[in-house]
């Protein structure tokens, strides 16, 4: 029977001490709320302080709610003067005081909680001893301690406690933690993804205290946490800049919905919800975007050349284009006589709002007066100036052709509509630019109207790059549209970076405020259509006011080794050259491969081994990743089995079993996984078996695989 380790009971009581004092901030932050909304009157100025007091009080309220997460998770002894004296801390989710406003818990992200993640044998930083909790709720289940120096056994502890409580000697390397951890991996995944606060290793605490200027870069294999560290570091930076980073704002751009709806609940968890989540789509307002599956998305050569940086130049042709003299003088009846525009007259103007102005939209004015007076010189009566032309012209059909020839108002939509729907724009925007074949892949039937278009996942970019020279449309009295504007923020979190391309990554960069970015990835799990080769691939599209730092996590968490060992030979097939991140424990057991007898039988094969893993891990989330084009028949193969589950591009992770598509499996994790037709995967994906190694990686305890065709060469 394992000894209780010796300071467990007043442990136990120090934290039901830190929720009850978790309960007294939360009630003194309602009854000053109370207090607030009772009085109603008084001046503007005084109403508007009130409810900027009342929305800081909502925000406490907010991150004092910790629903079921844990509030204390370890504890440091730091040594003062003498070796005698000895400075507990208690660290936990956020900070908690007692009644006389003394420190009961320290915030994770404070600077004095650093050596709860850092400290090694080689270097304490301070510490006698580092303890780790093991939580369930509010209940403390057991300790784990790392002694650091010689005689630092800390506050409340005897000679016997190495013996009683199995504590360690703190190492130079190696995991911190190593129960605790174990603990947190082996628990069943809920569908979403969790915090890390309480298991952050000391490699990946160096990301996320990591300075916060320029662009920094997470490599990271499967398994080693990128994700999870990219949004703690996003956590780290507003609390220890809160302003002015709360102002400016935090964005994270994910690679699908399905991994939004699974990322969405770390960061408040960790005491931040006003993070905007979005995939690249929610950034451009104004129109529709086809769904996953539906008909009418691009083909791979037209998706591949919407990613390269060239489109941008496209895109400026397609608006010089659109900015052109008169081919010949117009004349208008105007009172008596008639009033001119002479052609070499509006290529003055032309040129000349060319040179004044970078957006074209922003142009629309000049050009307009500089009409309306060149029509006021050319009539015979000089009484007749630019307002009288203005005002009777402005609302006409002729004055809008004139105008609309030479200098139209367009948005982003209108503009591309134009382009893709006529193959003479498309080879007079390519000069110097494609080839005309290259151009024509861009071709589509046009649409009757723009509004009934449906904008492809390649054409979001586009769009965006399309505001950005275009600029806002003029409103009312000529002003622009501010809310056209793109807004910027102080930090950007991008997952999965690898697979964006050239211009997704330029329109990252447009709302970046400082060029502060955090940004995440795996080259060797790029499965996109300009899949890079290296990280400077990336960069290259990235701010670059200051110079860009490349970190690497080398150790995979979560993945067991014997998966991993057969995902690698995959790896190096898709990426020779690249280094696997390095397991730190081995499954239960390893995978298994199971083939069906004939390719009828391969989703009733399925079905039979999705309940088998269910009984073998009961309560566990199980995911089913196939070809994106299978997932009708296994959906029905499970239906017939009597076997409940749920579709990931529909709901998320919620079911206990969920059928993946391989296209959105990415970043995902979850108890076991079974893998159907490798095969099928290599063939129907561009980068197929990078793609296999992906889904290959995304369990944490048990992973089939299941097939009818030959397997691919790696796993034979």
């Amino acid at each position: 029977m394992t000894q209780q380790h010796p300071d467990l009971e007043n442990e136990q009581a120090y934290i039901d001490n830190a929720y009850d004092c978790l309960v007294a901030s939360r009630d003194a932050a309602l009854r000053i709320r109370n207090m607030n909304e009772a009085d109603l009157g008084g001046t503007f100025q005084a109403r508007f302080e009130r409810n900027a007091f009342d929305e800081a009080i909502v925000k406490r309220l907010e991150d004092l709610d910790l629903g079921d997460a844990a509030l204390v998770f370890g504890r440091i002894d730091r040594v003062g003067e003498s070796p005698e004296q000895i400075e507990p801390f208690h660290i936990g989710r956020l900070a908690v005081a007692d009644e006389d406003r003394e420190p009961v818990v320290i915030d994770w992200r404070a600077p004095v909680a650093e050596p709860f993640y850092r400290a090694t044998g080689r270097d304490p930083m301070g510490i006698a001893r580092r303890r780790h909790f093991i939580i369930e709720g509010r209940s403390l289940l057991g300790i784990e301690d790392e002694l650091f120096g010689e005689g630092h056994l800390g506050v409340g502890s005897d000679e016997g406690l190495e013996e009683a409580s199995g504590a360690v000697v703190a190492s130079d390397s190696g995991l911190r933690g190593y129960s605790t951890l174990l603990a947190s991996i082996e628990r069943g995944r809920t569908g979403t993804l969790g915090d890390i606060v309480a298991t952050i290793q000391g490699e990946q605490d160096e990301i996320i205290r990591s300075p916060q200027a320029g662009v920094l870069v997470v490599q990271g294999g499967p398994g080693t946490g990128k994700t999870v560290v990219a949004l703690h570091r996003a956590a780290y930076l507003l609390y220890t800049h809160r302003f002015p980073l709360e102002d400016q704002g935090v964005l994270v751009i994910g690679p699908n919905r399905v991994f939004l709806r699974y990322i969405e609940r770390v960061l408040p968890s960790l005491g931040e919800a006003g993070v905007d989540q979005v995939v690249l789509a929610d950034l451009v307002r104004g129109v529709t975007f086809l769904r996953p599956g539906d008909e009418g998305d691009d083909t791979s050569t037209a998706s591949r050349i919407k990613g390269e940086d060239r489109m941008s130049d496209l895109i400026d042709n397609a608006v010089s284009d659109r900015e052109r003299p008169l081919t010949d003088d117009v004349v208008l009846p105007f009172g008596a006589g008639y009033i001119r525009l002479r052609s070499e007259e509006s290529a003055r103007i032309v040129k000349t709002a060319r040179r004044r102005f970078k957006r074209h939209n922003a142009g629309r004015r000049f050009v307009e007066n500089e009409v309306w007076s060149a029509l006021a010189a050319s009539a015979r009566d000089p009484e007749i100036g630019p307002r009288d032309i203005k005002d009777a012209l402005r609302g006409t059909i002729e004055g809008r052709s004139i105008l609309d020839a030479m200098w139209p108002v367009l948005t982003p939509a209108q503009l591309l509509h134009d382009l893709f729907g006529s193959k003479a724009l498309l080879k007079l925007a390519a000069r110097d630019v494609m080839s005309e074949s290259d151009a024509l892949a861009l071709f589509r039937e046009r649409s009757t109207t723009v509004d009934d278009v449906r904008w492809t996942p390649a054409d979001v970019a586009l769009l965006d790059d399309a505001l950005d020279v275009l600029g806002p449309k003029p409103g009312k009295g000529g002003k622009l549209e501010e809310a056209d504007e793109v807004r910027t923020f102080g930090h950007i979190v991008i997952d999965e970076v690898q697979d964006l391309t050239p211009m997704q990554l330029k329109m990252a960069t447009r709302r970046s405020l400082n060029g502060s970015m955090t940004i995440v990835g795996d080259i060797a799990q790029a499965t996109g259509p300009l899949a890079p080769n290296g990280w400077d691939d990336v960069l290259a599209h990235l701010p670059d006011r200051k110079p860009a730092r490349v970190i690497g996590l080398s150790v995979g968490y979560r993945i067991p080794g014997q998966i991993m060992e057969l995902a690698n030979k995959v790896m190096a097939v898709g990426t020779p050259g690249l280094r696997a991140p390095e397991s730190v424990r081995l499954g239960d057991v390893g995978p298994s491969i199971v083939r069906a007898a004939d390719r009828d039988r391969l989703a009733e094969t399925v079905s039979v081994e999705v309940a088998a893993m269910e009984a073998a891990i009961p309560g566990a989330s199980l995911g089913v990743v196939a070809p994106d084009s299978m997932l009708p028949e296994l959906s029905e193969a499970l239906t017939a089995a009597g076997i409940n589950h749920g579709t990931a591009t529909r709901t998320g992770l919620d079911s206990g079993i969920t059928l993946v598509p391989v296209s959105v499996v990415k970043g995902l994790e979850l108890d076991g996984v079974i893998v159907v037709e490798p095969s099928r995967i290599v063939t129907d994906v561009e980068h197929g078996m990078r793609a296999l190694y992906v889904a290959l990686t995304r369990s944490t305890q048990r992973l089939t695989i299941v097939h009818a065709d030959d397997l691919p060469e790696p796993l034979r």
